[in-house]
């Protein structure tokens, strides 16, 4: 904890060197002064749902012991799915035991809809996996993504349980959806726990560039936060998992330091 960014609650997505072991991300942490990591729940990857309890908790003490934390484990399920409401279910009641299991505060969940009856389907599973997400002292967190990439959509799906879900606002949907940050920040007022940074050359053409080198406005929405006194995790999310010819994470992880120097909040 010797560093200002290594104070400061920035991590990253393991999607960015997908299928590496969570050891090699543990040393990529401290290496480049993050304080977590996000691990990518994937059935590619070491963390998955069907995770050994003893892996668990191998993964769980080798994190721990490190000084870092899982901010947040990053699945895949969609709230708003029209995949039968058990299957829906199942899937996040495991990802839910898993973060249990790796001591990780949160979830996250895409919205996955299909623009009619998303509503209805979100509202309708989110009561049934909230006492369950209490109990285990996890939180649900739908990203601004797919069917919902603004704040004001994915507001309008979690604002009947606002307090008990939150958001996490990816940098790039909104804005490539034509949701200025600002009114980004508005619409998840009370609703923000979670902010993912990554750059992109246009809105069209979304393959990861260093943060910094495209057009997502980064600044703009840094700026944002501060006036926003946002004082949560931020994560960069390199997608090198769906872009492969993408430089490395340890090559990318430079920048988002940097943003995360005159940005980020204090841990």
């Amino acid at each position: 904890m010797s560093t200002p960014e290594r104070r400061r609650k920035w991590a990253f997505s393991t999607l960015g060197a997908p299928g590496r072991p969570v050891h090699e991300h543990v040393v990529r942490a401290i290496r480049h002064g993050c304080a977590g990591l996000e691990l990518r729940v994937h059935q590619d990857e070491f963390v998955n749902l069907d995770l050994p309890a003893g892996e668990r908790r191998a993964i769980r003490d080798r994190i721990a012991d490190a000084d870092l934390e899982v901010p947040c484990l990053a699945g895949y399920a969609g709230i708003c799915a029209p995949t039968p409401d058990p299957i829906v279910l199942s899937t996040i009641h495991r990802l839910l035991d898993l973060a249990h299991d790796l001591a990780a505060p949160a979830i996250r969940i895409f919205p996955g809809g299909t623009g009619e009856g998303d509503a209805a389907r979100a509202e309708r599973r989110l009561a049934v996996l909230l006492p369950e997400a209490t109990a285990r002292g996890v939180t649900l967190l739908v990203e601004t993504h797919d069917s919902h990439p603004t704040g004001a959509a994915v507001a309008d799906l979690v604002r009947p349980f606002a307090g008990a879900v939150g958001v996490i606002w990816d940098a790039l949907h909104p804005w490539r959806h034509g949701e200025d940050p600002a009114d980004t920040a508005d619409a998840l007022t009370g609703l923000l726990r979670y902010v993912q940074i990554k750059d992109a050359a246009s809105a069209t053409d979304t393959a990861p560039v260093p943060l910094g080198t495209g057009t997502v406005p980064l600044t703009t929405i840094g700026t944002t936060l501060r006036e926003h006194d946002w004082h949560g995790w931020v994560s960069l999310e390199w997608e090198k998992a769906w872009y492969p010819e993408a430089a490395s994470l340890d090559e990318a992880l430079p920048g988002a330091a940097d943003w995360v120097a005159r940005f980020g909040s204090p841990g």
